[in-house]
This record gives C-alpha cells, sequence and structure tokens, in this order.
C-alpha cells in the first residue's frame, strides 16, 4: 500500500501489525530512489560515497536484521549498506565509511558519536527512516534523533514505520515530517495483535513457573521458543534454570556483549539453540522463522509490550501460540492490557504445572516431567551459581557480593570430605594483645602505680598546681557565661564536691590539699573561674 506513495517522494507514516513486511515497504523504496553507477542523473553527483539513505532503529540486533534485508534486496543493483552500532570497534565501520556506501543502517548511538567524529557525513542524505518509530520517538531517545535529523538536508523524505503509533508520539512525528500521509494496513477496528496467533492467559505461582515452562517447551508441535522475562537477572536465571534441566536454552540480554549477543542470536536462528530468553531488547521487530511459540514469563508492562512480544510468532500467515504468565500482583495489569486490546480474556485461569487443562490446551503429552526425557539431572549436576550470585547480589551491593563470593570461595577450600572444618578450641596459638599503660602521655613501667610515674616525686604535681591555677585568672574566659550556663555549671560543680575523692591527694606549697588527677584539675580551674 505505502510503496508507491512512498517512491514518489512522500512523506508518510506506515502503521501495520507485526510481520507484514513494513521493512520491506521502506527497503524498497530506498533502494528505488537512490541514485548508482549507471542511473540517469548519476553525473550530476558530487561527492558520491556519501550515505543517501539514513535508517535508525532502536536497538543493534534490530538494525543488523534490516541491515542484512536490505542488503540481500540490493544486491541486483550492487548498493553498499553499511551497518553502524554500538558495542563493537569504530575502526571497520570508519574504513567503511571512507571507502563509500550508500545506505547506513544504525543506533542513534553510534550514528551520533561518528558524525560528531567528522566521520559520517550526513549532508546528502535524501531519505530518512525511523524504523519502531513510537520507541525512536521516545523521550530517551528524540535528542540524539532531532541532532541526527538537524545534519540532514531540509528538503528530504521521512518515513516513519511501527506497529503502534499513540496519539502523542504522532503528533511528535508529524513536527518532523512534511506533510505527512498516513497510512494503516487495517481498519481503525482491527484487532492489534495477528489473527493466526493463539492466546493463553493463566495465573500461576512464581515457584512452579519453570516447571510450567519446562512442561510448554515439551508440546508436540513446539519448533522454536522465545520466552519473554522483565529483567535481565531473570533472563539470565531463566536460561540457566532450563539449561540444567536438559533443554537447550540461550539469553540474550543487557548485560552480554555484543558479541555474545549476536552469536546466541546466530544460535538460534541457525537451530542450534532451539529457546531464546530475552528481555524487551529482542521484541522490536527481530524476524526469526520458524517461532512457534512465546512465552511471556511474567505480565508485559502495557499493551504494547504485549502486541510486540507476541508478534515474534505467527508472521508471515504462519500460525503461532502465545502464553502469558500471570503472577498473583499483576491481576489488575492484565485487565487493564485486556481492555485496551479488546481481548476478550479477563480473568486469567490458576493454573499450576499438574493442572489437566495445561496438558490438553498445549497438546502436552501425558506424565511429561519438568526434564527432558532421558536427562538425568543427577549425571548432570549443575554447573551455574549464578543463582546464589543473584540472590546475594539482589540484597547486597557489588562489592559486599564480591567480599561475599570470596569468603564462600575460602569456606569451601577449608572444607575437607564435603564436612566443614572444626574450629580449634586451643587459643594458646593465639598470640595476647600486648597493653600499655600511659599516664600523662608518658609511658607507665609495669608494678608501678598509674598516679606516680617514672622520674616524678610525690610533691612535682603539687608545685606544678599554683601555676595552673593562676593560668585561668591571667586568661579571660572564652564564652560568657548565662545564666544558664551558670546554673549548670553551678550543678555540677555540686555534684563533683559529693563524690568521695577516689584519687591521692597531696600537699601544695599553700598547705591545701589538691588533687593529683587532671580531672580534679579541670574542675577546680572551672569553679575558680566560676566564682571570679
Amino acid at each position: 500500500m505505502c510503496i508507491p506513495i512512498a517512491v514518489q517522494g512522500t512523506d508518510l507514516i506506515g502503521q501495520a501489525r507485526t510481520g507484514t513486511g513494513k521493512t520491506l515497504a521502506f527497503g524498497v523504496t530506498i533502494l528505488q530512489r537512490i541514485t548508482l553507477p549507471g542511473d540517469d542523473g548519476f553525473d550530476e553527483i558530487s561527492n558520491y560515497g556519501k550515505p543517501q539513505a539514513l535508517v535508525m532503529c532502536p536497538t543493534r540486533e534490530l538494525a543488523l536484521q534490516v541491515s542484512r534485508d536490505i542488503a540481500t534486496a540490493a544486491s541486483v543493483r550492487g548498493a553498499r549498506v553499511l551497518t553502524v552500532y554500538g558495542g563493537v570497534g569504530y575502526d571497520d565501520q570508519i574504513d567503511a565509511l571512507k571507502t563509500g556506501v550508500d545506505v547506513v543502517v544504525g543506533t542513534p548511538g553510534r550514528l551520533l558519536d561518528l558524525a560528531h567524529r567528522k566521520d559520517l557525513d550526513l549532508s546528502r542524505a535524501r531519505i530518512t527512516v525511523l524504523d519502531e518509530a513510537d520507541e525512536m520517538l521516545d523521550l530517551g531517545f528524540l535528542p540524539d534523533v532531532e541532532r541526527l535529523l538537524a545534519m540532514t538536508p531540509p528538503k528530504r523524505q521521512s518515513m516513519l514505520f511501527s506497529a503502534t503509533m499513540p496519539a502523542a508520539i504522532m503528533a511528535l512525528a508529524r513536527a518532523h515530517l512534511n506533510r505527512p500521509v498516513h497510512i494503516r494496513a487495517e481498519g481503525a477496528d482491527a484487532q492489534a495483535t495477528v489473527p493466526d496467533t493463539t492466546q493463553f492467559i493463566y495465573q500461576a505461582h512464581a515457584m512452579d513457573k519453570i516447571e510450567v515452562i519446562a512442561r510448554i517447551l515439551q508440546s508436540r508441535d513446539v519448533e522454536k521458543v522465545m520466552i519473554f522475562c522483565r529483567t535481565k537477572r531473570a533472563c539470565q536465571r531463566l536460561a540457566d534454570d532450563l539449561d540444567d534441566r536438559g533443554f537447550k536454552a540461550r539469553a540474550i540480554h543487557g548485560d552480554l556483549t555484543q558479541v555474545a549477543r549476536e552469536k546466541a542470536l546466530k544460535k538460534f536462528r541457525s537451530g542450534e539453540a532451539s529457546i531464546l530468553v530475552a528481555t524487551d531488547v529482542a521484541a522490536r521487530g527481530i524476524d526469526v522463522t520458524g517461532v512457534s511459540h512465546v512465552i511471556n514469563h511474567e505480565c508485559p508492562d502495557d499493551e504494547k509490550t504485549y502486541v510486540h512480544r507476541i508478534g515474534r510468532t505467527g508472521r508471515a500467515g504462519a500460525k503461532g501460540v502465545a502464553v502469558t504468565l500471570v503472577d498473583w500482583a499483576d491481576v489488575t495489569r492484565w485487565k487493564m492490557i485486556n481492555k485496551a486490546l479488546d481481548l476478550g480474556i479477563e480473568d486469567p485461569v490458576i493454573t499450576f504445572s499438574t493442572s489437566a487443562h495445561l496438558y490438553t490446551d498445549l497438546d502436552i503429552p501425558e506424565g511429561t516431567e519438568g526434564f527432558l526425557p532421558g536427562f538425568d539431572p543427577a549425571t548432570h549436576p549443575s554447573t551455574h551459581r549464578r543463582d546464589d550470585d543473584h540472590r546475594r547480589s539482589g540484597r547486597l551491593g557489588k562489592k559486599d557480593a564480591k567480599r561475599s563470593g570470596r569468603r564462600d570461595d575460602k569456606r569451601d577450600a577449608d572444607r575437607k570430605d564435603g564436612r566443614p572444618a572444626a574450629r580449634s578450641k586451643d587459643k594458646s596459638d593465639h598470640p595476647k594483645r600486648k597493653r600499655t599503660r600511659r599516664r600523662n602521655g608518658e609511658v607507665v613501667a609495669a608494678g608501678q602505680s598509674v598516679h606516680t610515674a617514672p622520674g616524678h616525686t610525690a610533691s612535682a604535681p603539687a608545685t606544678a598546681a599554683p601555676a595552673a591555677e593562676q593560668e585561668p585568672a591571667s586568661k579571660p574566659a572564652t564564652k560568657p557565661v548565662t545564666k544558664k550556663t551558670a546554673k549548670a555549671k553551678t550543678a555540677k560543680a555540686h555534684v563533683v564536691e559529693q563524690k568521695p575523692a577516689a584519687a591521692k591527694t597531696t600537699v601544695s606549697g599553700d598547705g591545701a590539699q589538691r588533687g593529683t588527677t587532671a580531672s580534679q584539675r579541670r574542675r577546680r580551674r572551672t569553679r575558680k573561674a566560676h566564682t571570679d
């Protein structure tokens, strides 16, 4: 529907359900409108080799997929397509830009980096495409998208494609397009999800979900399965649990490196791994043939996320199955999704791994257990220690988790025959703490009185006492004496006078008994300053 309009250079907004060929729509338009050697008007082009078309995608995986599809279609015309994304080095991408490209497909972050480095010149980009426009024009992507659009010529063709297009995003998109044509591949009352996808909504307990998923994976018509999780930690934990049960599962999430993500996706495409556990990073636009089942480990956040997740199956006319496991706390959230999409499944069915309707709905053989047939957990011990790390890091910080891990390694090293080593009760090998006794900054020898240090006599403190008493008289008080402080000092002095003198006393030169401790001298000076 949109190709005849797009090839004329008209700005447009394309909206259709997932799996209906949006990538082909703008890919064919780009290849038709760019000018290549041998085309009419090629001699009039200056600076050939600079990108003539720019395609922006929200994720790296989607950028790789779009670039591969366009490169396949461009094999006849010989157009040069370059994929630009983060997580890999700059050198290969910079070398390709210097050699010359016709179409650049990438993520906004790396595209903006190369543009600021003056390695990417968008002054000749006559066509700009925003795939998954609702994500690209979200608040997080909008600044980068606006900067990239500002680097392109004002007279350009802009196209936006997505499965969902809220009203607020529509208004934002129209601000960047010149009199766009809005094309919808279905009626206004059409269902957002693909009709060929059978949907099951079960209310399951969090601790029983792994058993339910293990049984669904053994259905008779299962080919490839994509399981979506809300968090990266839950994604990795579920992939490890499935691997420990004998399933060929791979994880793809934001904590993995780009090389690891590409390797996991490659194994899933080739069939080496039949299960892909992913976060929403893989839900946008990823097209993998042969996906028969999609499982939502938790209830999606909103209806748009739900549509994109289950859209990975039932593509290009094929049939698929979508299963959503809803926690008790997410029942209200599911009711909102059901109301927005008008699915008619308001109350999820309470389901356990032993429920009879689970076997009948999904065609699971009777007697299916939570492990693959012939897989013995005893002979295949778990090699994943991530579960303990996840539980610890959920309560501790990264540094504390590392310390806890080091303590666990040390404890395991001390174990003997599977039992913890007994602690020695003999304290003779522990060195005793050396104690040093001091008085007025000088070390007091063992066996000597605390009140009489070596080199001092009983009369020494007494002779120094008059000088100490004269000191407050020569120096005025630094703090003004108020009624409140005077009352407090008087009460404190009264309490001090009531206490029996525990320290030794000596006779000064004037015959008065004076305390020899520092605290007594301080209290005496305080009382004298107050009386004066």
